[in-house]
């Protein structure tokens, strides 16, 4: 496997790993609370996001940039509503 088929399948994949808190952005809105979501992890993970944007920019790489752009939107949007749903159900 070359590496350009190498990274088009890590790009894709983590396009895919980028999406998946909208599951957990659903179950926040269904429950309308966030009582049971870690801010704090997200918030590690979002930082980690924005690191790798730099780094694939530096690279040029848009393998690592858009991945890690649509991550650090979807992680920034679940930190949001899980801030705005802290408090419960009301």
């Amino acid at each position: 496997m070359n590496t350009t088929a190498l990274a088009v399948a890590a790009a894709t994949w983590g396009i895919v790993m980028a999406v998946a808190p909208v599951l957990q952005i659903r179950r926040i809105l269904r429950l309308r609370s966030s009582r049971d979501i870690s801010v704090g992890y997200l918030a590690v993970l979002t930082v980690g996001f924005a690191l790798w944007i730099a780094y694939g920019a530096a690279l040029a790489n848009p393998a690592l940039v858009v991945p890690n752009t649509i991550a650090l939107g979807v992680g920034a949007a679940t930190i949001v509503i899980a801030l705005r749903f802290r408090s419960g159900p009301r």
